[in-house]
């Protein structure tokens, strides 16, 4: 009996550490949120220009590349007489 009791000690007190850790944890989580140096509205807004501008440069290029890939790969497939993938 005094081994189940023991046992059932462990687990009691594995859950209050994990209680207990969870806890600080969650403290010192907002205590480094408190630290942060957020950025201004300005900052966030001309950093989401600058992400989408840039997105839409590299869709459009990369749009360019395989739409020039896949006509170059039709003209030798079509030079040599195979039949080669379409569009």
């Amino acid at each position: 009996m005094a081994d189940n009791t023991t046992a059932i000690d462990n687990v009691r007190e594995a859950a209050g550490g994990r209680f207990e850790r969870a806890r600080l944890f969650l403290s010192e989580v907002r205590n480094e949120l408190k630290r942060v140096t957020w950025p201004s509205q300005k900052e966030v807004y001309a950093t989401t220009v600058v992400v989408i501008l840039t997105s839409a440069f590299f869709g459009l290029y990369l749009f360019v590349l395989d739409f020039g890939l896949l006509r170059l790969v039709q003209w030798i497939f079509r030079f040599f007489g195979v039949a080669g993938p379409t569009a």
